[in-house]
């Protein structure tokens, strides 16, 4: 009995299969594909792609009739113009995707069995320079011959912003939530006659920017820079 047992258990779980995570990480505007991991649909497959949590499903191709849909008007239209369905494989891409589309997809390939995959799709936004500007609200405390600098960014998530002398870390803060949108700023004090490369990084998982030191153009009033040049998108 317990033998029998066993391979009834097996048998069941051979039928139906659940693959753990695959993260995905893209950058807003670039296009991300969740592949199938199959060459070619069998004639009576059916793939179905969901999302969030309760996995309404944006794709699906029934391969026996010869259906082939998109689900674009779901979730408010956020997918809408964004989805595409490779009809040989099954993939599903993501085009000029957005932090609207973080989140958790999942795959279901039915046939004689049915196996499914979970993708976690996580989309940063594209970095802006850090500004750099004089901190004047600290002249009184800081020494004469020393400034106090602050490095900031406006509108960001999930990033770490850092002070470099050289290639040397001098400090470094960081946010690590992606649902929450804040100003970062990371002081410095310097020397006015300092000679070395300071340089602040912005970065996230995929990439960085740099805005590089000028302790001279900085330090010699309490001027701050123009906030306009965060406006930009390098």
């Amino acid at each position: 009995m317990f033998l029998k047992f066993v391979f009834l258990s097996f048998c069941f779980t051979s039928l139906i299969g659940v693959f753990g995570d695959e993260v995905k990480s893209v950058m807003e505007g670039d296009s991300v594909t969740l592949h199938t991991n199959i060459t070619e649909i069998k004639r009576d497959d059916v793939i179905e792609w969901r999302f969030g949590r309760q996995t309404s499903t944006i794709a699906k191709i029934i391969n026996g009739i010869n259906q082939v849909s998109i689900y674009a008007d779901v979730f408010d239209g956020r997918f809408r113009h964004r989805l595409q369905l490779n009809d040989q494989t099954g993939d599903l891409i993501i085009t000029n995707i957005t932090t609207q589309h973080n989140g958790d997809y999942k795959l279901t390939i039915t046939s004689t069995t049915e196996i499914s995959y979970r993708f976690n799709v996580i989309v940063y936004a594209r970095l802006l320079v850090p500004v750099i500007s004089r901190d004047c609200t600290q002249n009184s405390i800081s020494s004469s011959s020393k400034c106090v600098l602050l490095c900031s960014v406006l509108n960001v998530r999930d990033v770490s912003l850092s002070w470099y002398k050289g290639n040397s870390l001098l400090s470094s803060i960081s946010v690590s939530d992606l649902n929450i949108i804040i100003r970062l700023s990371l002081p410095l004090e310097v020397e006015y006659q300092d000679n070395n490369t300071y340089s602040c990084v912005l970065n996230n998982p995929i990439t960085n920017q740099t805005q590089h030191l000028n302790i001279t153009q900085l330090c010699q009033s309490c001027s701050v820079l123009n906030w306009s040049r965060a406006e930009t998108w390098v």
